[in-house]
């Protein structure tokens, strides 16, 4: 497939996890270093809801596309799953690009035991996650054309997920396989170079 190409700005477009927000040490981290490089910068805080936080990351990528920005996506976790969606199901997905973080393969088989009252991770918020839930994740569920537009960062020490898994899912991506580390890539500084290679070029 050949990709259009552009000399648009990028924007970065972070999507957190389940139960995570824009204040997540990594949304932090992102935000700081791209205000610094002069880098558009945008994180949704995204509903517990699947189908509302697809709309709500729907909104804001379009918008930035209005406004002439070429988003790259990095999803962790959950938001690896959502930004695989955009990567496979936007009217304009040929101008994407993402890093998929830890990302969640299997989410509505990995969180069927979280149906229920939840709070949230960086609030004092409940969020209520419901069964029909599950049925939406299963259905957002989508293949894997033009892997090279994926860069996979998988940490063998994830607590949570499977990496072995990861990288089955996202075969002929670019993978990053972390040694140790953890679900919440607590070493992401060590790995953004890599990933900010990928995403913006060197």
């Amino acid at each position: 497939m050949k990709h259009a190409t552009s000399h648009q700005a990028p924007c970065i477009v972070y999507l957190h996890g389940f139960r995570s927000s824009p204040d997540s040490s990594k949304a932090l981290l992102l935000r700081q270093w791209l205000h610094d490089a002069g880098v558009h910068y945008a994180c949704p805080s995204l509903d517990i809801s699947p189908r509302i936080a697809l709309e709500q990351a729907r909104a804001q990528i379009d918008g930035l596309m209005a406004q002439g920005l070429e988003p790259r996506l990095i999803g962790s976790s959950l938001g690896g799953f959502y930004a695989s969606w955009f990567m496979e199901q936007h009217p304009m997905r040929e101008r994407f690009k993402a890093c998929l973080i830890n990302p969640a393969c299997y989410p509505s088989r990995d969180l069927a035991g979280q149906v229920g009252q939840l709070k949230a991770w960086h609030s004092d918020d409940w969020l209520e996650f419901k069964a029909t839930d599950l049925d939406d994740l299963a259905e957002m569920a989508v293949g894997l054309s033009d892997p090279q537009r994926y860069l996979l960062v998988a940490a063998m020490g994830d607590e949570l997920l499977d990496w072995q898994e990861m990288v089955a899912h996202y075969p002929g991506a670019q993978h990053h396989v972390v040694q140790g580390s953890d679900h919440g890539l607590s070493d992401f500084p060590d790995h953004w170079p890599t990933i900010k290679s990928f995403l913006l070029g060197d």
